[in-house]
């Protein structure tokens, strides 16, 4: 059996490439539209406690999808001629189909089901898609 290997360097900069993505895609890209797809009051701010533990988490949950994704980004490895597709091949296939795979209905799902807006389905998916870009890519190129 093959063992899979996770250059957990690379998970790390994914994490905090990713962390960083969200900050700038929910605050000075498309922060005040999200608000108010949101519903939230512009004036009312978080607590720093409110803050802190939402990057906590924020960070959590980077690393579970940077290091799961690295999980089957290696298991891809193992395929006939995978190792013969140019790396952005491999960065856009892995992105685009987890994104279609896992993030897109969801996202659909929440226009459907929570009735909130296309305008924030836009702004939620494209994130995803972004963020899984830009893990695949350096999980790709530091692999």
């Amino acid at each position: 059996m093959e063992e899979l290997t996770i250059n957990f360097t690379a998970v790390i900069v994914a994490v905090v490439a990713n962390f960083i993505l969200g900050f700038l895609w929910y605050t000075p890209l498309f922060g005040k539209a999200w608000a108010k797809e949101m519903g939230f009051d512009p004036n009312v701010k978080p607590t720093g406690g409110e803050m802190a533990r939402g990057m906590i988490i924020m960070v959590i949950g980077n690393f579970f999808l940077a290091y799961v994704f690295a999980n089957n980004m290696a298991a891809w490895s193992f395929v006939p001629g995978m190792d013969q597709m140019p790396k952005i091949g491999t960065i856009m296939n892995a992105a685009i189909f987890t994104w279609l795979g896992f993030y897109l209905p969801v996202d659909i799902g929440v226009v459907t089901w929570e009735k909130k807006s296309w305008k924030l389905f836009g702004i939620n998916t494209g994130y995803h898609l972004a963020m899984l870009i830009v893990a695949a890519s350096i999980l790709t190129y530091m692999a």
